[in-house]
């Protein structure tokens, strides 16, 4: 007889706004939460488990505004947790009652060491908490999915009584919690499938929706999620991100990827639109104040990215080479060919076409070794530097203006003020000083002031090369000359002042681009070798 379930499709479960939220310092306001339960939505989540009513009132209030405007009828089910106790039960439910599709979600511990420590309770007596939570969640809920927490650590036998109680209760859901990660792949597999062979009344056509809750603590959660799938279980818990507590929870997007990505393996589907993922994951990162680490799976920052030489010239021949996905697939417009120590000359030549700089031969020989010593100076190449490189390559290392001293004066006394002294390269010399909303900014008024070269300073980066209070601060500018903002220029500095930086980077720009696009016409007042000091208008 067929149950209506359809056992291709794996369901996602999102616990983000619950276990998520439970992460150190990962705390949501209800406004936040109600905006990342929208783009759960919108990603394409089966259920999202909005939160822990009976918590606090804040968190009932969320969970009640989520159920109203997030579970409409072709939304996600809404779903609540619950202890197995009366009145967790009945705040849960008037937590997600106003949902078209809503749930309640009871748990309790199941492992001698929960039922000892936690519970103080035996067996018998917890099987019969199990049933008197089902039955009072069933009363009120048509959904209701049971949890027997730290699974993973229980007696396998009682565990079947456990479900078994839970079905004959009223539970739809059965989700097996490896609540602390100490489960390892086969034999999580193993254990989710002999539980649903020997739980009465659970079988493949029974209609009962199995699902698997990892945690991350020996890094195995996906790998344990994904053998509870091939298993038999059809419904996932996961977090974006993976965050939740402790090491976190499986990721939701390494899960759905794995899924989508090894189809002909899983021969198995979700409901997730792959593509809103990567912004699904911004979100989350930028309301909890979890930062993805860069060698994240999938939305990590070096996900797509590739810096190695081989790798390079692969990608650039054909992506499948070394990515098993497109970027697109997840959100992302393209791979990013980073610039560095180990990249190759083919993507070297192919970044300065890209920046309009068609170079063969010796010449790309020669800017080849020029990149290396950079690269070997610097953890990443940019196009500035780039830009750069090739104006000293082939238009001279010639300084038509250098930076003889620079003093500023900043604070919350006064406007920030800087004095430049400058000499150009037929042995002038040139004083100015301006005014700014920054040190910086005073500073690169009191060039333009001298060299009369007008741009639009379109890039600015700061970072620190060495550690500590007294390092070494590299500055990296690009500008556009104010009469052709297709064309720019870079430049590079670095001093143990941050200013002073500042300055030789902006300078090395404005030489370039007065030596390349011939403004050293625009000379600056006053011809003779003697100082001329210029006092700038505020």
């Amino acid at each position: 007889m067929s149950t209506g379930v359809d056992n291709t499709l794996v369901r996602v479960f999102d616990t983000t706004l619950r276990d998520g939220e439970q992460s150190p310092g990962a705390t949501l306001t209800s406004a936040e939460k109600l905006e990342i339960a929208r783009q759960l939505a919108h990603l394409g989540v089966d259920i999202i488990e909005a939160g822990f009513p009976a918590a606090s009132p804040d968190d009932l209030a969320a969970v009640q505004r989520i159920a109203r405007e997030v579970g409409t009828a072709n939304g996600p089910t809404i779903c609540g947790l619950a202890r197995a106790v009366e009145k967790d039960i009945l705040t849960c439910w008037e937590g997600v009652k106003d949902a078209a599709k809503p749930r309640i979600h009871t748990f309790l511990g199941m492992s001698d060491i929960h039922l000892k420590y936690i519970s103080n309770i035996t067996h018998e007596q917890a099987l019969e908490i199990v049933r008197k939570a089902v039955k009072l969640a069933r009363s009120l809920c048509a959904d209701v999915e049971f949890s027997p927490m730290d699974a993973a650590r229980a007696d396998p036998q009682f565990l079947v009584e456990a479900c078994a109680a839970a079905i004959e209760s009223g539970a739809t859901t059965l989700n097996i919690p490896d609540t602390v990660g100490y489960a390892t792949p086969v034999e999580w597999g193993e254990f989710i499938g002999n539980l649903i062979a020997e739980t009465p009344g659970a079988g493949p056509n029974s209609g009962i929706i199995w699902s698997v809750h990892c945690h991350n603590d020996l890094g195995l959660a996906t790998a344990n999620t994904l053998s509870g799938v091939l298993a038999g279980a059809r419904q996932v818990e996961v977090t974006i991100n993976g965050i939740g507590e402790r090491a976190g929870n499986t990721s939701l997007e390494e899960v759905v990827m794995a899924l989508h990505t090894r189809s002909k393996y899983y021969t198995l589907r979700t409901n997730i639109n792959t593509r809103e993922i990567m912004k699904t994951s911004r979100l989350v990162s930028n309301y909890t104040g979890m930062n993805v680490q860069p060698n994240k799976a999938i939305v990590g920052a070096n996900a797509f990215a590739h810096e190695a030489g081989i790798h390079q010239d692969g990608m650039l021949k054909h992506a499948s080479t070394f990515e098993i996905m497109t970027p697109e697939t997840v959100g992302l417009h393209q791979s990013r060919l980073v610039l560095g120590k180990h990249s190759g000359r083919h993507a070297l030549k192919v970044r300065l076409q890209e920046m309009g700089f068609k170079i063969e031969g010796d010449a790309l020989n020669q800017v080849f070794m020029r990149f290396k010593e950079l690269a070997d100076a610097k953890k990443t190449v940019t196009d500035a530097d780039l830009e750069a490189l090739i104006a000293d390559e082939f238009h001279g290392p010639e300084e038509l203006f250098s930076l003889s001293d620079i003093q500023v004066t900043c604070g919350t006394m006064g406007m920030p003020t800087a004095t430049v002294k400058m000499r150009s390269i037929a042995g002038d010399e040139f004083v100015h000083a301006a005014v700014g909303r920054g040190p910086v900014d005073a500073s690169y008024k009191a060039i333009d002031a001298i060299v009369k070269a007008p741009n639009t300073l379109i890039e600015y980066s700061v970072h620190s090369v060495t550690e500590g209070i007294d390092a070494l601060g590299e500055v990296t500018v690009r500008i556009s000359p104010a009469d052709d903002e297709k064309r720019s220029f870079g430049g590079y500095g670095a001093d143990s002042d941050i200013v002073v930086a500042s300055v030789k980077a902006y300078l090395a720009a404005v030489n370039r681009m007065v030596a390349v696009m011939g403004l050293a016409g625009q000379k600056p007042e006053g011809e003779v070798s003697t100082v001329t000091v210029q006092h700038a208008e505020k």
